[in-house]
């Protein structure tokens, strides 16, 4: 998909976010308990109400929950009788914003809830994420997301692109940034632990968590009732790579660079950029891939190394990069998601603020 417009080039943007407070666990509470007071920040940021949302659009996975279509249970927490129009993807909330910015851009919708969500601590999360991978050549081998982390990491050192002091930096980057963000699940300093497969220590892998974001778009004049700085999505793209890993250069993301190019991102600088980048060897491979300097910030939220709730973070990358539009410490930022092994699809999205 490309960033083309519809007719008379209708503008579309991120006008409220909101996110809960990301856990280790949250055993006392569901998945709707846990979604339902994001929802009414989001809501009440905008100062929408549910029966102003044209479009509602979730992302979510029924292998985190352990039970089939568990996302028709989050609805309760939307509130939807009167029927509402709605949709779902089974993957980060990212790409349920993509599905609702195309749903404003053919003008069926003025407004869109987009909203994610992921309990991770009830399984082994490294266990649950094998179910990506090629059922024939890959999965049967029982690598674990981390294991694959790790090959990638290794293969960064090989060609000669980082080194664990390196990587060790981005951690203790990370660390640092999410000491101002009250969201976050670890802060302060990276401890000095062993390898948890090498080379790849524990400050180099995320935490596991729950957690859940949500947004809300609006087109032209509304988003500009609705927010004082609205952060416009001036393109919008996401590409895959190949399934097979044995097919794939993991020093570099084509698909990560696909993405930008379409979406706009190498058109003018961008100033802030939010990575979906849940192990330190993937922020060098996406710095590659996205041709960001050091002039660029990059992560000033955290990032997935200080929270990473799964199926909600890509989302939040999106909404953080909004933020700071929002806030006006950003004019022109970038943001990405991913999902697979390995940075094996990539989305990614340009957010301008109106000139000052």
């Amino acid at each position: 998909m490309t960033r083309a417009q519809a007719p008379g080039g209708r503008e579309i943007a991120v006008v409220a976010f909101a996110q809960t407070d990301h856990r280790r666990t949250t055993d006392e509470l569901s998945e709707v308990e846990m979604l339902m007071p994001v929802l009414h920040e989001v809501l009440d940021r905008s100062g929408l109400k549910t029966a102003d949302i044209d479009f509602t659009c979730s992302g979510s996975c029924d292998y985190l929950a352990g039970r089939a279509f568990s996302f028709t249970l989050a609805l309760d927490g939307v509130g939807a009788w009167p029927p509402i129009s709605e949709s779902h993807v089974e993957t980060d909330g990212a790409w349920a914003l993509y599905e609702a910015w195309t749903k404003l851009l053919t003008g069926d919708a003025d407004t869109a809830l987009v909203y994610s969500y992921g309990k991770s601590s009830p399984g082994s999360l490294r266990d649950v994420l094998t179910r990506q991978l090629d059922p024939y050549y890959v999965a049967p081998l029982w690598p674990d997301s981390v294991a694959l982390a790790a090959l990638q990491a290794q293969a960064l050192i090989d060609a000669g692109d980082t080194d664990e002091s390196a990587l060790a930096a981005v951690a203790a980057r990370s660390r640092t940034a999410a000491g101002a963000n009250p969201h976050a699940q670890l802060r302060g300093p990276v401890p000095h632990g062993g390898h948890t497969v090498r080379p790849l220590r524990t400050g180099d892998c995320p935490p596991v968590g729950d957690g859940a974001a949500a947004v809300i778009l609006a087109a032209g004049e509304r988003a500009r009732q609705l927010c004082a700085r609205p952060a416009w999505i001036r393109g919008i793209d996401h590409r895959i790579e190949a399934h097979g890993l044995g097919v794939r250069d993991l020093t570099d993301s084509p698909s990560a660079r696909l993405a930008a190019e379409h979406a706009g991102a190498f058109e003018a600088p961008v100033d802030t950029a939010e990575l979906h980048a849940p192990f330190t060897s993937q922020e060098v491979v996406l710095r590659k891939a996205l041709r960001l300097d050091g002039r660029v910030r990059v992560n000033p939220s955290g990032g997935a190394l200080a929270a990473n709730p799964m199926m909600a973070a890509g989302l939040i990358r999106i909404g953080e990069a909004a933020a700071a539009v929002h806030r006006g410490e950003s004019d022109r930022a970038l943001a990405h998601a991913t999902s697979g092994p390995c940075l094996q699809q990539n989305l990614v999205a340009v957010l301008e603020g109106d000139p000052r």
